[in-house]
Protein backbone atom coordinates (compact mmCIF):
# COMPACT_ATOMS: atom_id res chain seq x y z
CA UNK A 1 0.00 0.00 0.00
CA UNK A 2 2.98 1.86 0.45
CA UNK A 3 4.30 1.56 -3.11
CA UNK A 4 4.86 4.88 -5.05
CA UNK A 5 2.31 3.51 -7.73
CA UNK A 6 -0.29 3.35 -4.93
CA UNK A 7 0.75 7.27 -4.40
CA UNK A 8 0.58 7.66 -7.94
CA UNK A 9 -3.23 6.50 -8.87
CA UNK A 10 -4.36 8.69 -5.71
CA UNK A 11 -2.80 11.69 -7.01
CA UNK A 12 -4.31 10.91 -10.39
CA UNK A 13 -7.86 11.14 -8.61
CA UNK A 14 -7.18 14.34 -6.89
CA UNK A 15 -6.20 15.85 -9.96
CA UNK A 16 -9.55 14.36 -11.60
CA UNK A 17 -10.95 15.94 -8.75
CA UNK A 18 -9.41 19.21 -8.85
CA UNK A 19 -10.30 19.34 -12.43
CA UNK A 20 -14.14 18.46 -11.64
CA UNK A 21 -14.51 21.16 -9.63
CA UNK A 22 -12.29 24.01 -11.42
CA UNK A 23 -14.38 23.42 -14.64
CA UNK A 24 -18.05 23.06 -12.33
CA UNK A 25 -18.86 19.25 -13.34
CA UNK A 26 -22.46 19.10 -12.22
CA UNK A 27 -22.40 16.46 -10.10
CA UNK A 28 -19.36 18.36 -8.17
CA UNK A 29 -21.66 21.39 -8.05
CA UNK A 30 -24.91 18.66 -6.83
CA UNK A 31 -22.81 17.90 -3.74
CA UNK A 32 -21.53 20.98 -2.86
CA UNK A 33 -25.04 22.42 -3.31
CA UNK A 34 -26.31 19.87 -1.76
CA UNK A 35 -23.80 19.99 1.69
CA UNK A 36 -24.30 23.37 1.78
CA UNK A 37 -21.03 24.75 0.69
CA UNK A 38 -21.11 28.52 0.02
CA UNK A 39 -20.52 29.51 -3.30
CA UNK A 40 -18.05 32.22 -1.61
CA UNK A 41 -15.44 29.47 -0.72
CA UNK A 42 -15.38 26.91 -3.69
CA UNK A 43 -13.05 28.16 -5.63
CA UNK A 44 -10.51 26.96 -2.91
CA UNK A 45 -11.35 23.37 -3.37
CA UNK A 46 -9.33 23.04 -7.09
CA UNK A 47 -6.15 24.82 -5.60
CA UNK A 48 -6.17 22.35 -2.51
CA UNK A 49 -7.00 19.23 -4.51
CA UNK A 50 -4.16 19.99 -7.16
CA UNK A 51 -1.59 20.74 -4.20
CA UNK A 52 -2.69 17.69 -2.95
CA UNK A 53 -2.34 15.54 -5.94
CA UNK A 54 1.91 17.15 -6.14
CA UNK A 55 2.23 16.38 -2.65
CA UNK A 56 1.15 12.18 -3.15
CA UNK A 57 3.19 12.30 -6.68
CA UNK A 58 6.11 13.71 -4.38
CA UNK A 59 5.64 11.05 -1.48
CA UNK A 60 8.28 9.31 -3.26
CA UNK A 61 11.06 11.43 -3.12
CA UNK A 62 10.08 13.53 -0.43
CA UNK A 63 8.21 10.83 1.96
CA UNK A 64 7.90 13.66 4.63
CA UNK A 65 5.91 15.93 2.38
CA UNK A 66 3.58 12.68 1.30
CA UNK A 67 2.98 11.86 4.92
CA UNK A 68 2.16 15.63 5.38
CA UNK A 69 -0.37 15.36 2.89
CA UNK A 70 -1.70 12.06 3.73
CA UNK A 71 -2.22 14.08 7.28
CA UNK A 72 -4.07 16.40 5.27
CA UNK A 73 -5.92 14.29 3.18
CA UNK A 74 -7.31 12.51 6.22
CA UNK A 75 -8.20 15.76 8.07
CA UNK A 76 -9.64 16.68 4.26
CA UNK A 77 -11.96 13.56 4.22
CA UNK A 78 -13.13 13.74 8.03
CA UNK A 79 -14.30 16.90 7.53
CA UNK A 80 -16.03 15.95 4.51
CA UNK A 81 -17.98 13.09 6.41
CA UNK A 82 -18.35 15.29 9.15
CA UNK A 83 -20.54 18.02 6.43
CA UNK A 84 -22.45 15.03 5.00
CA UNK A 85 -23.53 14.66 8.35
CA UNK A 86 -24.30 17.79 9.33
CA UNK A 87 -26.31 18.63 5.80
CA UNK A 88 -28.05 14.91 7.05
CA UNK A 89 -27.47 13.68 3.59
CA UNK A 90 -27.88 9.98 3.05
CA UNK A 91 -25.61 7.89 4.93
CA UNK A 92 -24.56 6.08 1.53
CA UNK A 93 -23.07 9.33 -0.02
CA UNK A 94 -20.36 9.50 2.60
CA UNK A 95 -18.99 6.51 2.10
CA UNK A 96 -16.44 7.44 -0.41
CA UNK A 97 -15.26 10.13 2.01
CA UNK A 98 -14.99 7.81 4.60
CA UNK A 99 -13.50 5.35 2.39
CA UNK A 100 -10.78 8.04 1.71
CA UNK A 101 -10.12 9.00 4.81
CA UNK A 102 -9.32 5.58 5.88
CA UNK A 103 -7.08 5.23 3.35
CA UNK A 104 -5.21 8.27 4.01
CA UNK A 105 -4.80 7.65 7.63
CA UNK A 106 -3.34 4.40 7.18
CA UNK A 107 -0.81 5.91 4.37
CA UNK A 108 0.27 8.51 7.33
CA UNK A 109 0.33 6.00 10.04
CA UNK A 110 2.76 3.60 7.30
CA UNK A 111 4.46 6.67 5.62
CA UNK A 112 5.41 6.03 1.99
CA UNK A 113 8.25 3.98 0.91
CA UNK A 114 10.97 5.90 -0.59
CA UNK A 115 12.07 5.30 -3.78
CA UNK A 116 15.78 3.94 -4.18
Amino acid sequence: MTLPKVFGVLALIQAGDAAACAFKAPPVVKAFDDLGVPHRIRWIFPPIKAASAVGLLAAGRYPVLGRLTTAMLTLYFVLAVGAHVRAHDKPVNAIPAAGFAATYAALTVKGPRANA
